[in-house]
């Protein structure tokens, strides 16, 4: 391909609004235009990375034994009536009505396809002899995102690799589950990415066990706890705390009293009045747990896990009271509660944190006033079988599964897979009979990785301050030949020639044919990312030789012209196969 035959719009200087390396160099390198918050053009140079990951997602699929199909973006709305996630996405849900005749049919662009896979498979499966089957397909999702930001990892549109297994047991489904998440790992093995499996929680979609694929990255808006010793990992909502320290601080216990804490109804504004730290405060949250409300305390400098909450107490619906009913509970409003004298009597439960605090300062129940000499045990009691851990894991904690610490990591979620048991099929009646002639809900997963994401995540963490890096599977381009004088007509009769003899030779070529100065180029093929970049010149003809240069090398090499396209295609193919040049780069 010539540079000048596509469209390639480059730009020198960072665009506005653009906030993350990602988002700067997809715009720089020309590789995506902005249409609207949350939605992109993917240009010439985008698409062609876009279309590699799709490829390699696919070929992994296949070979993994999942069978593709294609389901419709546009869904009716009744699907999600019958689940009830239209409530569970809320805004996120794009729906709108159509007139078709004399009646309005209400519908719902898909942000996620277990809807329309179940229904169908409710119509298609009705024996387990059909089973275990795994579906899945590449198309484009919906998602009404309030804050589109960082380029293309936070849209309003973007394109899902989405599967589906469906299986007669448990057992089938752990054989289906780990068949995705071996698949998951040689996708991003050969797409070049240092990523990270996660323990996760499975959110909206329902479910059982999960898992998500992490990228650290600096900007990267989910957070990952790490044990650098022992492998662990998990994100924020799902990641254990481990054994800590449960023996009381030997000091003597004051007397409780009531405090005057007038507009004070924050951490921060507690500790600022009273001139105490947040980890001497009890934080009291009123929860409602399945329709019943329940008082969990955590130490105030922690954050409570709702997740973990909603595990420990067995609610399938847990969420933070009204002001209405904390007022019922505690007869104070918002920010003045405390476990010490609760209007009503409902359960209690605390994070392991909270027991062996003395002297706590906590809020006293009356507008206020908070309560400072608190000391658990003495003025208030949990259930041995109340404490659990229920907050956040925080950096320095420690590791669940040995005895070194947790490391927090921003990181950029690229797939997750999840073991979703008979949520959607008790709900659309996917069922089967067995061998038995019993009848029983069909036993589902689920398995996504965002495609777009992929290209953002590669970039976000191999870029430096000239361009993209990129591996060689997912460039746009594999080399990119630069004559540095177009006017010269044996300059650039060579570099056609070399142009058609790596075509021939199944490499993927970018000609640079404009009439530029030799500077322009080299920033501009640094700024694309192409892993291989071969550079003729008139002296160097006249030597029979051409200049190489690998992306991410400092120095480049010569090699002779006779056999320059042989050596290079060479390079490429082995490049190609194992991305050990791109992985070995200098400063990685």
């Amino acid at each position: 391909m010539r540079w000048t035959k596509t469209l390639i719009p480059t730009m020198k200087e960072t665009p506005e609004g653009a906030e993350i390396p990602s988002h700067v160099l997809m715009l720089r390198a020309g590789l995506i235009n902005q249409v609207m918050a949350g939605a992109y053009t993917y240009l010439p140079l985008g698409l062609r990375c876009l279309r590699k990951a799709e490829r390699i997602v696919r070929e992994e699929m296949d070979v993994a034994g999942a069978i593709e199909l294609l389901m419709p973006a546009i869904t009716p709305l009744s699907l999600w009536e019958q689940t009830g996630r239209v409530e569970a996405f809320g805004d996120v849900l794009i729906q709108f009505t159509v007139r078709r005749q004399n009646r309005k049919v209400h519908m719902a662009l898909g942000p996620t396809h277990e809807e329309v896979i179940t229904d169908l498979v409710s119509r298609q499966i009705s024996s387990y002899r059909q089973m275990p089957i795994t579906l899945y397909q590449i198309q484009t999702k919906f998602r009404n995102e309030e804050r589109p930001r960082f380029g293309v990892l936070r849209t309003s549109e973007f394109l899902m690799k989405d599967a589906y297994s469906f299986n007669p047991s448990i057992e089938s489904l752990d054989k289906s589950y780990e068949a995705m998440y071996a698949a998951y790992c040689r996708i991003f093995d050969r797409c070049g990415l240092e990523y990270l499996p996660v323990e996760a929680e499975s959110g909206p979609i329902g479910g059982d066990a999960s898992h998500e694929f992490m990228i650290p990255a600096e900007n990267g808006e989910d957070t990952v706890a790490h044990c650098r010793e022992c492998g662990y990992a998990a994100n924020l909502e799902r990641a254990e705390v481990g054994a800590r320290d449960v023996v009381p601080p030997d000091v003597a216990l004051k007397e409780m009293a009531t405090v005057d804490t007038p507009n004070a109804g924050t951490i921060a504004q507690v500790c600022d009045l009273l001139r105490c730290k947040p980890a001497r405060m009890i934080k009291t949250l009123i929860y409602v747990a399945d329709g019943k409300p329940l008082a969990v305390l955590v130490r105030g400098d922690r954050e409570a896990n709702e997740g973990k909450i909603r595990r420990a107490v067995g609610a399938e619906k847990l969420e933070l009271a009204s002001p209405e009913v904390i007022e019922k509970v505690t007869g104070a409003p918002v920010g003045f509660a405390g476990p010490v004298g609760l209007k009503q009597n409902v359960p209690v439960w605390a994070d392991r944190d909270v027991p062996i605090l003395r002297n706590a300062v906590t809020g006293a129940n009356q507008a206020d006033a908070h309560l400072v000499g608190v000391n658990p045990g003495r003025d208030f009691t949990v259930p041995k079988d109340h404490v659990a851990d229920l907050r956040n894991a925080a950096d320095g904690d420690p590791c669940p599964r040995c005895s070194a610490k947790l490391s927090l990591r921003h990181a950029i979620e690229v797939g997750h897979v999840f073991k979703l048991g008979t949520k959607y099929s008790d709900a659309l009646s996917a069922r089967f009979l067995d061998d038995q002639e019993q009848l029983h809900p069909i036993i589902m997963g689920c398995y996504g990785i965002g495609i777009n994401r992929i290209m953002a995540g590669l970039i976000e963490t191999n870029h430096d301050e000239s361009g993209i890096l990129w591996p060689m599977a997912i460039a746009p381009y594999e080399v990119f030949v630069a004559p540095l004088k177009v006017t010269d007509e044996p300059t650039m009769r060579a570099a056609q020639q070399l142009h058609d003899q790596l075509e021939e030779l199944g490499v993927e070529v970018l000609l640079d044919d404009r009439d530029v100065r030799a500077g322009v180029k080299f920033k501009d093929a640094d700024l694309i990312g192409i892993p291989l970049r071969i550079v003729l010149g008139p002296r160097g003809l006249q030597e029979g030789q051409f200049e190489m240069k690998w992306r991410w090398d400092d120095q480049a090499e010569m090699i002779d012209q006779s056999t320059a396209a042989a050596t290079i295609a060479d390079l490429v193919r082995q490049e190609r196969a194992d991305g050990a040049r791109f992985r070995a780069r200098p400063g990685k």
